[in-house]
């Protein structure tokens, strides 16, 4: 903000826009580099457009950076001009959108949870950390003190009046979270043991046949026919075949493996056909079932899962396997075993916390645990591992659940209820984590409003507070 100065004081706007643009584009390109491993290694795309896509990408986002530098710089004119304020928020320390929600752009949740607002998420959700750094231009004169001077009346603003509200509400949400209170939900049934495969197949040879696709079916094979635990979880495209392209006798066998009472097992592969569509899914196997569980996986990534409106010509520089995939629905039904409800997410779904939420409209069907089964290799030995165990972190947190993590090359983990990390594997490694872990029964706050009215409150919120700290603006306050 130093830098930003000297155009505040000459009202040189402009100066500030460009300042926080290059700084905000140089901060997240930073953060997910990453993208560009996916798509030049493993996409085959050329090093300079994937450079270019990345900065692209990062250029676009920080649009909003640079327009509260200029809001901020425009509305401290001078020569003669009423000097005006901002009604738009400035950020102390530059967090972003979903910053504190776990973004697999920026490190905020890991920040979050290391302080007080950790209290927070089981109402406001991450959005509530995100919005404790927020700092609003001029706070200082938006709430004026009874001891703040004679020169101006001792009265608060309408701005300090609005900051008041969101505070209150804060408070509140603090106090509804629950953080003092000794009594728990009980859990969902016995604590349950999970065996947990990490295969660390090399991306690059993950859907070659005779290399990758034969490793992974005779090692998921093996441990999915081997082990013993009442549940088994393979990560995502595990068996990276259609289970009609499987070898002869190999999914009958998984089959009749799990038709045995006691066990059941999820693992990730492709579903579907031509006339259908393909399915990123997550099957489920257990005794008695007519038909295997099935989960679609419903929020695709661009370029990878599906091709975005008049980009086909970019996929066409890429060499990615996986392409057009059919969504699934929002709210799908939980996998049952032994008392358990288990909501399974595939990859960066479990970003989108309000999707998730859906899932919690019934409180009968409520999950009492999610499973997210990701397969991170696409971005090599990077922080998106680390900055998706965060976010995991964060929903454990939000809905008081915790999250069982299978990957291909990591972080595999058990998160309790608490958003902490109670067992891991090595990363870039192969293995099986066996643990332990307890359902969760009530429904926080957030996981309740969100349910039923989605984002609509915290839009409207914002909305609330920048029209109040505008009138302030405009009255000289």
């Amino acid at each position: 903000m130093a830098l930003l100065m000297p155009a505040t004081d000459t009202g040189r706007w402009r100066r500030g826009f460009a300042l926080a643009w290059l700084f905000a584009l140089a901060w997240l390109a930073g953060t997910f580099w990453w993208l560009y491993i996916s798509m030049h290694v493993y996409g085959g795309l050329n090093a300079a457009l994937a450079v270019a896509a990345v900065l692209a990408l990062a250029a676009c986002w920080r649009c909003t950076t640079a327009w509260r530098a200029h809001c901020s710089c425009a509305g401290r004119g001078t020569r003669g001009r009423r000097r005006r304020r901002c009604c738009l928020p400035r950020c102390g320390r530059w967090p972003s959108w979903r910053a504190g929600a776990g973004s697999p752009a920026f490190p905020g949740a890991p920040a979050a949870m290391r302080t007080w607002t950790a209290r927070w998420p089981p109402m406001p959700a991450g959005w509530g950390c995100t919005a404790s750094a927020l700092r609003p231009p001029g706070w200082r004169r938006w709430w004026r003190w009874p001891w703040g001077g004679a020169r101006r009346p001792a009265r608060p603003t309408r701005g300090g009046l609005a900051i008041s509200v969101l505070l209150a509400a804060a408070l509140l949400g603090w106090g509804l979270a629950r953080p003092w209170l000794p009594v728990s939900p009980p859990p969902a049934g016995p604590r349950l043991e999970v065996a947990l495969l990490q295969g660390n197949i090399p991306q690059d040879e993950k859907f070659v046949p005779g290399t990758g696709v034969v490793d992974s079916l005779r090692w998921y094979g093996e441990q999915l026919q081997a082990n013993t635990a009442p549940l088994v979880v393979a990560p995502e495209t595990a068996l990276p075949l259609l289970p009609r392209q499987l070898p002869e006798g190999y999914w009958a066998a998984l089959q009749a493996r799990y038709a045995q009472p006691g066990q059941a097992a999820l693992l990730g592969m492709p579903l579907g056909d031509l006339e259908t569509g393909y399915t990123n899914s997550a099957v489920g196997l257990a005794p008695g079932q007519d038909a295997p569980y099935r989960y679609d996986k419903h929020h695709l990534v661009p370029f990878g899962e599906f091709i975005p409106p008049l980009f086909r010509w970019f996929v066409r520089l890429m060499n990615i396997p996986l392409g057009d995939f059919t969504p699934g629905a929002v709210n799908q039904p939980s996998f049952v075993l032994q008392g358990q409800l288990l909501a399974p997410n595939i990859c960066y779904e479990d970003l989108f916390g309000e999707e998730l939420a859906a899932r919690f409209a019934d409180p009968a069907a409520a999950p009492t645990a999610f499973v997210n089964l990701s397969n991170i290799g696409w971005f090599g030995d990077t922080v998106a591992i680390d900055q998706h165990l965060a976010i995991s972190r964060m929903r454990a947190l939000e809905f008081e659940r915790p999250v069982l993590r299978a990957t291909n090359t990591g972080a595999t983990a058990i998160i309790d209820a608490q958003g902490r990390v109670t067992q891991q594997l090595p990363r870039l490694t192969r293995g099986v984590l066996r643990g332990a872990f307890e359902g969760g029964t009530g429904i926080t706050p957030y996981a309740a409003w969100v349910a039923r009215w989605g984002l609509a409150p915290l839009w409207g919120a914002a909305v609330l507070i920048v029209l109040a700290a505008a009138t302030a603006g405009r009255r000289g306050d």
